[in-house]
């Protein structure tokens, strides 16, 4: 196709009379790696479900290859057939082994065959370090290894765009960078991403542009080199004094 693969034009959302998405508007090309930065609450989470269409939005439009998927008469399912997302809290079914969990979507939402299904999902796992895990269920996994999985999931769909959020949030520390390399070699594959990250020097290293949100606005937007080096915004360059270590 030609355009963008995503369009959000002016994006309101609203809990209640606290307004959590303010007039966003975003283009994600074939190949981006869009990071959205920003502090707890400023709407990068939300931002992610509206695209989803985990959350409906009160304004505004989302258009997914070409085509606005924000109208409530949208089949969100079949949208979410071809985007990926991936949370913080890995969302596996427990009561399934890793290869279960690759395979489900698949063969139940694409009609792939198991045997298709599972070739692809055990390649999958074979690269992200989990072939010796494909029969074990999450709970007998570490964090890292039950993200990796959750990641692995989604890519089994063969998304048109991969979302991620906060992904290695609630993971331990020396468990964070197993992680981000599975994204860095996606990114490096041409995989199309947007995700919200408190890992700095990550997206500066992996982004094509950094968006700074602030009160559900993006303030800022731009390449990595710009953003981290000469953030034309004071609430950029607050933010980023508090978040990156001392030059």
């Amino acid at each position: 196709m030609t355009g963008p693969v995503l369009e959000v034009d002016a994006v309101r959302k609203s809990y209640g009379e606290r307004l959590v998405l303010d007039d966003v508007s975003l283009r994600v090309d074939e190949g981006d790696v869009i990071c959205l930065i920003g502090s707890s609450g400023s709407g990068k989470s939300t931002l992610l479900r509206c695209l989803n269409l985990l959350e409906p939005i009160d304004d505004g439009e989302i258009r997914f290859e070409g085509s606005e998927i924000s109208d409530p008469r949208v089949d969100a399912r079949a949208v979410r057939s071809r985007i990926g997302m991936v949370f913080q809290a890995y969302n596996l079914f427990p009561h399934l082994s890793v290869l279960d969990n690759c395979t489900l979507a698949p063969r139940k939402v694409h009609g792939l065959s198991r045997t298709a299904a599972e070739a692809r999902a055990r390649d999958l796992l074979g690269q992200f370090g989990l072939g010796d895990h494909v029969d074990q269920h999450p709970d007998r996994l570490s964090g890292g290894q039950q993200q990796r999985a959750a990641l692995v999931r989604a890519l089994c769909t063969e998304p048109r765009l991969l979302l991620l959020d906060e992904i290695t949030a609630a993971l331990d520390p020396e468990l964070v960078g197993d992680v981000l390399d599975i994204v860095r070699s996606l990114a490096e594959t041409g995989t199309t991403m947007v995700l919200a990250t408190h890992e700095m020097s990550f997206a500066r290293d992996v982004a094509t542009q950094v968006c700074f949100l602030h009160e559900g606005r993006i303030l800022e937007q731009g390449p990595p080199a710009e953003i981290f080096t000469d953030p034309r915004e004071e609430r950029t360059r607050a933010f980023l004094r508090r978040v990156l270590p001392p030059a």
